[in-house]
């Protein structure tokens, strides 16, 4: 399996990115798809993820309203609209996926649902 991330970039502040993370090896549309971010210094916090198998969606407090998750289960792509960005959305953006089997929904907040990892992708949002 394997995970590839890209869009990332440097960014003015209020303005938007699109990230894309490319599955392989994974059937397609079977698994539930995401998003981490790690800041300098931080601890790896929850962006948000599409549901193995659905449209639905989950997202952390901090980018509530600003980013949207969707998926191309097509192509086995996963997208990360970000609009409205800020200085402390500044971090390296981890596309994840899910195994084979359906975790509750509170499990999609935790890293340890997933067992793939992408390689990761540097946001930086300057002020």
């Amino acid at each position: 399996v394997q995970l590839q991330a890209s869009g990332g970039g440097l960014v003015q502040a209020g303005g938007s990115l699109r990230l894309t993370c490319s599955a392989s090896g994974l059937p397609y549309g079977r698994n539930g798809m995401g998003w981490f971010r790690q800041a300098p210094g931080k601890e790896r916090e929850f962006v948000g993820a599409v549901r193995k198998g659905s449209t639905s969606t989950y997202y952390g407090d901090s980018v509530k309203g600003r980013f949207t998750i969707s998926r191309d289960n097509a192509n086995n792509r996963v997208y990360l609209q970000m609009n409205s960005l800020r200085p402390e959305d500044t971090a390296v953006y981890y596309c994840v996926a899910t195994g084979m089997a359906n975790p509750i929904m509170s499990a999609y907040y935790q890293p340890s649902t997933y067992p793939y990892w992408g390689q990761g992708t540097l946001v930086t949002v300057s002020s």
